[in-house]
């Protein structure tokens, strides 16, 4: 049986790869959703909030130092304008913001009681939430500075000029933003969930494919059985998506420098879990369709779908509850789910839940491929 086994892998193999559009469809898809989620999720870098500044204070030195502290904030670019202007640009999208400090600003906050300022913006909170924080911050401790001087001015003006001159030293280092990494690696992860699903449903299409055009007839009437010809469909599916896992991972490491955050041995044993799961799904559909088109369509139905649901194309979080308790059904999901705790920090050992659900999962649908074939009573069923 073993050599009959092989025999079966070997031609089936040289069959897929003669054609170079199984080429694309196994090996050329995966990169291609790389490159997409590359795209798509790698370029959210944050853009500089576009502010224009009214002052109305003149030269008094709490709105130039406020002014100067706006300058120096980061993703911030500043530019002074008048009132009218302000309006034109902000209608004209030229600015996100406007900041204005009408005249009285300074005295207010000297006062202790800070006014004469005011916000503007068409795009709401999301855009002034930042920089109003901090501007929030640098006011009030110029405040509690008036107050504390308690209306003397030589006082105010020493601690003001001490906390200008502050000998406080801030040593800024940058580091590498690895939620963007994750993010990008977990959805380029996503797409290539759906495409091992699409390579397994092809792949095991052969089955009824065959039958169609005779050849499975004339494999079985040689002295090889039925289920040497089922098993050597199994193989040559885990072997193609092995050979896709590797190129994938290998493109989004060396090529892409996309660190996923989990060690190569990790992330490829999981993969090849997904992948029993996904040839064990494709057989069941294959199982209960009575034609390569039939099975096309199930395959339609139930692949893209369950993906989708699972947050394989987007961030699970921004999905409903309702959706999420759905999810929870899904293979996909759980996939998911274990490669971010890897990403977290989990060890591998704390999986152990995740891993029962996957394999429960491709037992299960094993299962229902062999009780169906086994119950079939047309001789043209393959087990």
């Amino acid at each position: 049986m073993r050599n009959e086994l092989w025999f079966l892998v070997v031609w089936t193999l040289r069959h897929i790869l003669r054609n170079r559009s199984n080429w694309l469809i196994h090996f050329g898809l995966p990169i291609g959703g790389v490159i997409l989620a590359t795209v798509v999720y790698g370029a959210s870098a944050q853009p500089d909030v576009r502010v224009g500044i009214v002052n109305e204070d003149g030269q008094a030195t709490i709105a130039a130092d406020t002014i100067s502290f706006m300058n120096k904030l980061d993703h911030m670019t500043i530019t002074m304008v008048t009132e009218a202007e302000l309006k034109d640009q902000l209608a004209a999208g030229k600015l996100d913001s406007g900041l204005v400090l009408s005249k009285g600003f300074s005295d207010s906050v000297m006062a202790g009681e800070p006014g004469h300022i005011a916000l503007r913006s068409v795009k709401g909170a999301t855009v002034t939430a930042y920089f109003k924080s901090m501007l929030t911050g640098y006011i009030d401790n110029v405040s509690a500075m008036a107050l504390i001087a308690n209306g003397d001015a030589a006082k105010f003006d020493r601690f003001y000029a001490d906390y200008r001159a502050s000998a406080f030293q801030v040593t800024a280092q940058s580091v590498n933003d690895t939620l963007t990494t994750k993010q990008v690696s977990a959805q380029s992860i996503g797409f290539l969930l759906l495409f091992m699903l699409t390579s397994a449903g092809n792949l095991t299409e052969l089955i009824l494919r065959n039958r169609e055009n005779r050849t499975y007839f004339r494999i079985v009437s040689s002295p090889i059985s039925a289920r040497t010809y089922v098993l050597s469909n199994i193989v040559v599916n885990l072997i193609v998506m092995a050979v896709q896992i590797a190129v994938a991972l290998f493109f989004m490491r060396t090529v892409f420098r996309l660190s996923i955050g989990v060690p190569f041995g990790e992330i490829f044993g999981l993969l090849v879990l997904y992948a029993l799961i996904a040839v064990s799904l494709s057989l069941a559909i294959v199982a209960f369709s009575k034609s390569s088109s039939a099975a096309s369509a199930l395959q339609n139905l139930v692949f893209t779908p369950t993906c989708m649901l699972a947050g394989c194309f987007f961030p699970i979080a921004i999905m409903p509850d309702a959706v999420r308790r759905v999810a929870d059904f899904l293979p996909q999901r759980w996939l998911l789910d274990a490669i971010g705790k890897l990403q977290d920090g989990s060890g591998f050992g704390a999986l152990g839940l995740h891993l029962a659900v996957l394999i429960a999962f491709a037992a299960v649908f094993f299962l229902i491929a062999v009780y169906k074939f086994g119950r079939g009573n047309d001789t043209r069923n393959f087990v």
